[in-house]
């Protein structure tokens, strides 16, 4: 029904909805870490909660946050004006300071909603052990509420006692409070942009549900155009887990056949009592970016893409983890392992195409205390690093890396929301491994304590740096110190310590590997 400029006109429109909500929702947050880092994400779905469009946001959110939609349309019966809150991993969710809203769109006076909007939004601390909400824990109910399916608002009212209780469970109360409610603002705004596009097309003879269809096929087309561009043949891949007890293994086992691309995580290692768990949704989602990273950029971003493929998890394993098992890492750490395994994988297949492994961690850095007035305080941070250099060029340096997406915080907001002082921040110069293109290097971050506070770091590649290929180097690996009356301690990857008024922790993040063998000149410079 659609000529491709209709079509592409259709999908930006969405898209530019999606970067609205998000925008609507960081401006209207109350905290840094959403308004500064950008912790956020959006998306729309059909009616069906398949997803169609999204915002640039961050990977990990958006490619399981169907799986958010679906528990909600399981789980409650959605009317004009709902709004249903979810943080369960078990349930649709990730980890549980990811709080996700979904709203349905109704025509005014339809009977059924034709479309359905949800944010995603990584509340800075929901409870738990530790402030921050993601501890060295070894089961759920430590890492902070557990919010099932439950609706926040109802026929356009908001449930303050859902609210409530959210605010009671957390140590920054009121930024609870205002970032959830920047949350349904954002679904507002989604919803009246939803209903001036569906205005358009009713007064053009068209239905949403056929715009939706015409997506959806697209998508479609584009994955199967990719499988089918892939050579045939069976390679594995595997990605190595720093945990504190020990290490452990995300194994994936890919089959290419014809139009067939089937992917088998069984082989991966049984899930582990500590955080580094990694429910069902985030594997899927880490497949759906490294589908993303090999399309062209004009191609949509949505559930279609995972048509094509075949994803087996073996229940009770680091990617398909079953309750109570602890998850607040997987999220964001096992995540990342899974996205290193699948490139690892894929660059037996196209060897001249993939790049050398990134930084593969996300750095998460929590501090919690009570500042000078002794209200409390809760700061969440995802560093870059190093990219993995290409055959093209070297790796970018200090840069957000494949499941994370976030800005930083600026040194001027961090001091000004927080008692601390940033030191030093800076590129890790030649951090990055050496090769026929250099991988990029990572950050160097040193931060001053200025009251009592408790620390909990979260990261990967520490014991070793991130791996070059085709002869590339290895980036140089992650190091993270306290500094503590002139005596510095290097710390584990993972770590929960109390720290005192005037210590200092540098943390220095992984630089990326290397593509190709150096040419002698290069080698002679160096």
């Amino acid at each position: 029904m659609f000529n491709p400029v209709e079509l592409t006109l259709y999908s930006q429109l969405l898209e530019a909805t999606c970067a609205e909500m998000g925008r609507v929702l960081q401006q209207s947050a109350y905290s840094p870490n959403i308004k500064e880092r950008r912790d956020l994400s959006c998306a729309i779905f059909d009616a069906d909660g398949r997803m169609l469009a999204q915002g640039r946001d961050i990977p990990v959110h958006l490619g399981s946050m169907p799986a958010s939609v679906e528990a909600a349309l399981s789980a409650q019966r959605l009317g004009p004006g709902d709004v249903v809150l979810i943080n369960d991993p078990y349930h649709g969710g990730t980890h549980l300071p990811d709080l996700t809203v979904v709203a349905p769109f109704f025509w005014p006076g339809g009977s059924a909603p034709t479309a359905f909007l949800a944010n995603r939004a990584h509340h800075a601390d929901v409870g738990g052990t530790a402030a921050g909400s993601m501890p060295l824990s070894t089961e759920l109910l430590q890492e902070g509420l557990v919010i099932p399916p439950v609706k926040v608002v109802r026929r356009g009212r908001v449930h303050t006692d859902v609210v409530d209780m959210l605010c009671a469970n957390s140590r920054t109360p009121r930024e609870r409070r205002g970032d959830l409610l920047a949350q349904l603002a954002s679904l507002r705004r989604g919803l009246q942009r939803m209903e001036e596009f569906d205005r358009e097309l009713r007064a053009t003879k068209l239905a949403l549900s056929d715009v939706f269809s015409a997506l959806y096929l697209s998508g479609q087309r584009a994955a199967c155009e990719l499988i089918l561009s892939l050579p045939d043949g069976k390679t594995t891949g595997s990605a190595r887990l720093e945990l504190p007890e020990g290490e452990a293994w995300v194994r994936v086992e890919l089959a290419k056949q014809a139009n067939k691309l089937q992917l088998d995580f069984s082989a991966t290692d049984v899930q582990r009592a500590g955080p580094f768990n990694a429910v069902r949704p985030i594997t899927q989602s880490a497949v759906l970016y490294v589908l993303r990273c090999l399309l062209p950029e004009d191609v949509p971003t949505g559930s279609a893409l995972l048509d094509a493929v075949s994803i087996t998890t073996k229940p009770g394993t680091l990617v398909d983890a079953l309750p109570p098992a602890a998850v607040a890492a997987g999220n964001v750490e096992t995540s990342q392992r899974i996205v290193e395994a699948l490139f690892d994988a894929l660059r037996k297949l196209l060897p001249e195409r993939i790049s050398a492994a990134s930084q593969g961690t996300m750095n998460n850095v929590l501090i919690g205390a009570a500042d000078a007035s002794g209200t409390p305080f809760t700061y969440y941070e995802t560093m870059g690093g190093g990219h993995g250099a290409a055959p093209r060029g070297p790796g970018l340096s200090a840069r957000h890396c494949h499941m994370t997406n976030s800005l930083n915080t600026p040194v001027e907001a961090l001091e000004h929301a927080y008692p601390l002082r940033v030191l030093r921040y800076a590129v890790r110069r030649e951090s990055g491994g050496g090769g026929g293109q250099r991988g990029g290097d990572g950050i160097v971050r040193e931060v001053e304590f200025l009251r009592d506070c408790e620390l909990t770091l979260l990261r990967q590649s520490c014991a070793t740096g991130p791996a070059g290929t085709q002869g590339g180097q290895a980036g140089a690996s992650g190091i993270a110190t306290l500094r503590r009356g002139g005596r510095k301690t290097i710390l584990p990857s993972s770590y929960n310590v109390r720290v005192s008024a005037g210590d200092v922790l540098t943390v220095e993040t992984p630089g990326g590997g290397g593509y190709g063998r150096a040419r002698r000149s290069d080698r002679e410079r160096t």
